[in-house]
C-alpha cells in the first residue's frame, strides 16, 4: 500500500468515526425522525465514497473483499438521488455495513 492510499484509509475511517458519533443513541426510528441527522450521515457517506474514488486501483484490485464500487455507487446515489433515497436502507448500511468496512480498513492498516 503506498501513503496516499493509506491517507486516504484513514481518512475514511475518520469518517466511519463521524457517523458513529452522529448515531450514539439512535435506533432506526429516532433516525428517520431526525432530518439533522439524516442530512449529516448521508454527506458523510458521500464523503467516503468520494475517497473510495481516489484510491489508487492497484490498491482496491488488492483489497477485493471490500465492495469498493458499491461504497462509490452509495455514494452517486445519495448525493444525486437524496430525494428517492430510502433512509431504512441508510440506516442498514450505517448499522450492518459499517462496522464491517471499519474493520476491514483497520485490518488493512495494521
Amino acid at each position: 500500500m503506498n501513503n496516499r492510499d493509506k491517507q486516504v484509509i484513514n481518512k475514511i475511517l475518520f469518517e466511519i468515526e463521524v457517523i458513529e458519533q452522529l448515531i450514539t443513541g439512535f435506533n432506526n426510528k429516532d433516525f428517520i425522525a431526525d432530518e439533522r441527522t439524516k442530512r449529516a450521515v448521508c454527506m458523510t457517506l458521500i464523503n467516503i465514497g468520494e475517497l473510495v474514488k481516489n484510491l489508487s486501483d492497484d490498491f482496491k484490485a488488492a483489497s477485493t473483499s471490500i465492495p469498493w464500487k458499491s461504497i462509490a455507487g452509495m455514494r452517486d446515489v445519495t448525493a444525486h438521488k437524496y430525494q428517492t433515497l430510502k433512509m431504512g436502507d441508510v440506516w442498514h448500511t450505517i448499522k450492518c455495513d459499517m462496522p464491517v468496512l471499519k474493520a476491514q480498513l483497520e485490518g488493512i492498516i495494521k
